[in-house]
């Protein structure tokens, strides 16, 4: 493989969910030019300014280039790769040995489209009997999750580009993208007169300003409108009521209940001109199609699980689902969440949802002298001293274990708190691929091929993962002799001979993905080892949706992974007819489920819980976390990317700044029961009274070429707090912190 090419090279954006399908050229190790990749079958072209800085990812000055162990006076040591691999293996063995696999804890399996890596992490963890895990989606979409597991087993997703109605909750997607060509997609809803967008958040944000109805919100009373719309539609008499009677099971219970909400106290409770609410409500019971997106301004905002429900409300008291421009459940190349119900964490009794602990509960489960805590951490392209709220916690909690090791490309905070620091190939230095696969009827999926050679000294995560298997010696690699030989003769021979082995072999049938790897991976073309586990993916397609991988024109398992291997732009692997919905319900009679008990309940106390969480202390209501133009969580470290924004503003209403003395471009100080920072103001209409926003992907340390270290703006987490947080699924409260902003420019001074 050459680092240097004139010719335009497939691949994808990794800065958000939606993985955009890109072309770039390449001069030396840099990326010189970047644009959409027309050929790629769900972005057809599209991408947003992010993409065009990747070679701020690719060339970061923090590349780490050589595995490091720490030495006892903190400081690190490079190491060979061989001495690195047995040193860890043995370690997490002793571990094991000691206390049990139970006591070493995951987190982590890939930033945005770094994924291959967390598919073959799962044999290690076995092998040492590891059982908990967290990511990223456990701060956000476990909550959610929970709810779609009750409601129909699945995850869904709206087809807003042909939806009549599309609803944003807490949603903001001209900024945070999060579906296909999604400004393009807004922009057609925004010109058509028979469309309309409502959107429900208390900013006014790029997508509000384009909406018909913009429900704006009292921070922290979400759960009061939606409440209030799904009554609208029970009150009014609005819903598709064959639709429910076909379809869906517990509809007596909850119109139950939403025919008692009082949806004048309701509207007054969350701020909303009750007219326009009930506008909304009808608009939506108007439609032939209603799709609902809702984020992270719910998500991660009080009574975020029972928002969740309610707005999935809208759209089945509505019938807008198995329809084209509804909301549709979907295939899966491979599922976000683990199958089963709701588990509990050793040590505080947290939910375990979808298989991943609440990331806010970690260091309580590490800071104790309870018998089963947590003793050793493997973290992989994630960087939780920095994502996870209160920040100092965190870190006292991975000072405190005995083994922490991060894989990653760059020297984060959290890897300066590890004991060894394992270098990874950057996203473009390896086979790579993303399994944000949500879209219905067409369901798209892209093999990355790497466009560079991995940087000196880094490996790719399926080779690390391998070697820590190959030191345990869990598997007899005489039992992988019958799969290579298999594998040289052809895929046809591979499946026979894989099925046999991981049903008479124990430890193979254990340790899947590595078997993949070592047998599979050699025989595939160059620098496409990692993508031997697609394979078994490409074989569960076939098994689950058969009919939709024949109509996307894939014959079977083997064929699909031919194409995946083949198309650099990416591949629709199902396509499924709107009816396919009803059979991807995986409850046995194929109806909805609607009545969540734990849920009405919940709904039935809105009227008793309190006003607000603020207090005098604490007035101001901090969104801390906001995306923006230039933010892109922790993946770009390199400030230079950003073209304006370079501080990431504290932003506040014109109302407050006018009460506090402040105007754009003064200093003031937030303050949290957390912790305290100073931020650049930023003074925007945007903003109610009593609610001011911080960025995501800011307080990441940076150290420039004249060797100087920088740490612009503020790093959220520090003024964030483990304990507020979800009752349902422990998600944070990110975007409703109680905070107190003082100046520390008066504004006569300020140019």
């Amino acid at each position: 493989m050459s680092d240097q090419t004139s010719d335009w090279q497939p691949t994808a954006c990794i800065l958000c969910e939606c993985n955009c399908g890109i072309i770039v050229q390449t001069e030396g190790r840099t990326l010189a030019k970047i644009r959409g990749d027309k050929d790629h079958p769900g972005t057809q072209g599209y991408t947003c300014n992010k993409a065009l800085r990747l070679d701020h990812y690719q060339n970061n000055r923090a590349r780490l280039t050589s595995p490091l162990r720490r030495r006892a006076d903190g400081s690190y040591e490079e190491i060979d790769w061989d001495t690195a691999i047995s040193e860890i293996a043995e370690k997490f063995s002793q571990i094991r040995d000691t206390y049990g696999g139970d006591k070493v804890f995951y987190y982590g399996g890939g930033g945005q489209g770094n994924h291959l890596g967390g598919a073959y992490s799962g044999a290690f963890l076995k092998a040492i009997g590891a059982r908990y895990r967290s990511n990223a989606l456990a701060q956000e979409k476990t909550g959610e999750g929970w709810v779609d597991s009750l409601l129909y087993g699945g995850h869904t997703r709206g087809e807003f580009e042909h939806a009549e109605v599309s609803v944003f909750v807490g949603k903001n997607p001209w900024m945070s993208q999060s579906f296909p060509r999604a400004r393009v997609v807004l922009n057609e809803i925004a010109k058509d007169p028979a469309r309309s967008m409502i959107v429900l958040d208390p900013v006014l944000t790029d997508t509000a300003k384009m909406a018909d109805f913009h429900l704006r919100v009292t921070p922290g009373t979400d759960a009061w409108c939606l409440a209030a719309m799904a009554a609208v539609l029970v009150q009014e008499n609005l819903c598709d009521e064959a639709f429910l009677a076909e379809h869906v099971t517990g509809v007596d219970a909850v119109k139950a209940v939403l025919r008692d909400v009082d949806i004048t106290v309701y509207a007054a409770h969350c701020g909303v001109d009750e007219e326009l609410l009930r506008a909304a409500a009808r608009r939506m019971a108007s439609a032939d199609s209603v799709a609902v997106f809702e984020d992270l301004g719910v998500q991660q905002a009080p009574n975020s699980t029972l928002c969740s429900y309610l707005d999935k409300m809208l759209w089945i008291l509505t019938g807008s689902f198995a329809k084209r421009g509804g909301q549709h459940l979907h295939s899966w190349m491979a599922p976000l969440f683990a199958p089963g119900g709701v588990g509990r964490t050793p040590v505080t009794g947290a939910p375990v949802i979808g298989g991943l602990t609440p990331s806010n509960v970690v260091p309580q489960e590490i800071l104790t002298d309870h018998p089963d805590r947590f003793r050793a951490m493997i973290v992989e392209s994630s960087n939780p001293a920095h994502s996870i709220a209160d920040s100092g916690q965190v870190a006292a909690a991975l000072r405190a274990l005995e083994l922490v090791v991060v894989i990653d490309v760059a020297m984060t905070e959290t890897a300066r708190l590890a004991h060894y620091v394992l270098p990874a190939a950057s996203q473009f230095e390896k086979a790579e691929a993303t399994f944000f696969n949500l879209e219905f009827p067409h369901n798209t999926f892209q093999l990355r091929h790497p466009i560079l050679e991995p940087a000196e000294g880094t490996l790719p995560e399926p080779e690390i993962w391998a070697r820590l298997m190959r030191a345990l010696g869990y598997v007899d690699d005489a039992d992988l002799e019958p799969l290579r030989r298999a594998a040289r003769e052809g895929l046809d021979a591979y499946a026979v001979a894989f099925l046999t082995a991981v049903s008479t072999v124990p430890t193979l049938a254990k340790a899947l993905p590595y078997v993949l790897y070592e047998t599979l991976g050699p025989t595939l073309p160059d620098g496409l080892r990692g993508a031997a586990a697609l394979w078994g993916l490409a074989q569960k397609v076939a098994m689950t949706y058969p009919e939709a991988m024949r109509r996307a024109g894939h014959a079977d398992g083997n064929a699909l992974f031919e194409a995946i291997l083949t198309k650099r732009s990416g591949v629709t692997f199902t396509v499924h007819d709107y009816a396919d919905d009803f059979a991807l319900i995986t409850h046995a009679d194929h109806r909805i489920a609607f009545e969540i008990p734990e849920l009405l309940d919940e709904l039935r106390r809105l009227p008793s819980a309190p006003p607000k969480l603020t207090t005098d202390e604490f007035p101001i209501v901090l969104a801390a976390g906001e995306r923006r133009a230039y933010t892109a969580n922790d993946i770009l470290r390199d400030p230079s990317w950003r073209k304006r924004d370079g501080d990431g503003a504290l932003r506040i209403s014109v109302e407050d700044a006018a009460a506090l003395g402040l105007a754009d471009g003064a200093r003031a100080r937030v303050t949290t029961a957390a912790g305290s920072a100073e931020a650049t103001v930023e003074v925007s209409e945007a903003m109610l009274p009593g609610h001011a926003a911080l960025p995501n992907g800011f307080g990441l340390d940076y150290t420039g070429e004249d060797g100087t270290v920088t740490v612009p703006g503020v790093a959220p987490n520090a003024l964030t707090s483990s304990d507020w947080r979800d009752a349902f699924a422990g998600t944070p409260w990110h975007k409703h912190v109680p905070a107190r902003i003082e100046a520390l420019d008066p504004v006569g001074a300020l140019s």
